[in-house]
């Protein structure tokens, strides 16, 4: 069972993955591909400890995805050797072609189009701890990154309605999606999450230009909401207000689910059936 992006999944596999979370488990058997591009260090770091609570060995291979073999006969050779695979890789389409011709599971450890594992992390966090997902009004500040497409593919997947503030230029016809810009806020929400700006924003003054930092304003206008930053986040940049000066931010501990969702998409993948 693969996970390339969130719209891999049905509604059922989702509630799975989430009902894993607390379900107790026996250790898996295996060894785990495991290639992982840039820094990504929460995502690196409980992956790594997820392979060790489960069991699994792990190797790594650096730039698994980078060689020039075609993707069938890259995954024909290893799949021998590997129960699965975790891949950092910004190429999606490589990944994608990968994870077609493996006869293993591939999880999408972040793309250029996706990151499925911190917004099922997110979004479980959301469900348990602020209101149950399909009541939750979310709100994501902001033009679409990696982060955002996979909200917009869960949004796809389980029929939740979102809301998308970003100057008009950023905005998209969507299923499930609403864009506003940030002179038209929509009033109260539960959650408002931000992340970092658009690969190769930085290097355009027009993208710059029409990029609106969330502040402690604009939070006000929706009703003071739980603020999850999607890190690394920057001050001066995605938002003004700094987190920890905030009385709704989720806290640093939030990010902690990320190991037992990740262990739980583990189990998934490989085929544990416990809280199905």
């Amino acid at each position: 069972m693969n996970l390339i992006q969130l719209t891999d999944l049905r509604p059922e596999d989702i509630r799975h993955i989430w009902a894993l979370v607390n379900a107790p488990g026996a250790p898996l058997q295996g060894t785990v591909a495991w290639s992982f591009e840039g820094n990504g260090i929460r995502t690196r770091t409980t992956f790594i400890e997820a392979f060790r609570q489960l069991g699994l060995a792990f190797v790594e291979l650096p730039n698994l995805l980078k060689t020039g073999e075609r993707a069938c006969d890259l995954a024909g050779y290893l799949d021998p050797f590997y129960a699965a695979y975790v891949v950092r890789e910004s190429n999606h389409a490589r990944l994608s072609e990968f994870a077609a011709t493996s006869q293993r599971p591939v999880i999408n450890a972040m793309s250029a189009q996706g990151h499925p594992c911190e917004v099922l992390t997110d979004a479980y966090f959301v469900d348990t701890k602020i209101k149950p997902l399909a009541q939750a009004r979310v709100c994501l500040w902001g033009a679409s990154t990696n982060v955002f497409r996979s909200w917009h593919g869960l949004a796809q997947v389980l029929e939740l309605e979102l809301v998308q503030v970003c100057h008009r230029r950023f905005h998209e016809v969507l299923p499930h999606v609403t864009f506003v810009e940030p002179s038209a806020l929509p009033g109260a929400v539960d959650v408002v999450i931000t992340d970092c700006w658009p690969a190769g924003a930085e290097a355009d003054a027009e993208t710059q230009a029409d990029m609106t930092p969330l502040t402690e304003d604009h939070l006000a206008a929706l009703g003071n909401p739980a603020l999850l930053p999607t890190p690394p986040f920057r001050l001066g940049r995605e938002l003004t207000v700094d987190p920890i000066e905030y009385p709704g931010f989720v806290g640093y501990a939030q990010k902690q689910l990320l190991l037992p969702v990740q262990t739980a998409i583990l189990r998934w993948a490989l085929g544990d059936t416990a809280g199905a």
